[in-house]
């Protein structure tokens, strides 16, 4: 790395820009004391051309970055309409009938959209949804 006062530094930014120049003597002592360090960012490009290359492959072989991003999926086993104040009077082990039947799929949402539609299903003690329809073939 290569040291460069703040003087020098702001004489190569005008020169750049096409500032005329200032001297020396009209910046406040403070500033010509100033030492600033350059950065060569073809090493910096370079190390992060050596670390992407050491990232491995994800499952399938795809070096696509999105696939592993994580997104949060919501199924909706179906809604209730009721009242305002049905809804204050609500009341502890008070039964809301969704719309949905037992036997109907089940929809899963990606922000807000429908992917997939599937099944409930235990998995041990929690819920799962085993996938049954995908209305659009979900590429690579």
């Amino acid at each position: 790395m290569n040291q460069v006062t703040q003087p020098d530094l702001q004489k190569l930014s005008a020169a750049a820009y096409g500032v005329p120049d200032q001297s020396a003597e009209t910046q406040p002592a403070s500033t010509r004391s100033s030492v600033v360090q350059l950065l060569n960012l073809s090493d910096l490009d370079t190390a992060h051309k050596n670390h992407a290359a050491a990232i491995s492959k994800p499952a399938g072989g795809s070096t696509n970055p999105l696939h592993n991003i994580k997104t949060r999926l919501t199924i909706c086993i179906g809604t209730a309409e009721i009242s305002v104040g049905e809804l204050l009077g609500a009341r502890e082990q008070q039964v809301l009938r969704l719309d949905q039947t037992i036997d109907q799929a089940v929809d899963i949402l990606l922000e807000g959209q429908v992917v997939a539609r599937g099944v409930l299903v235990a998995v041990d003690e929690y819920f799962g949804v085993r996938i049954t329809e995908l209305p659009v073939t979900l590429t690579a």
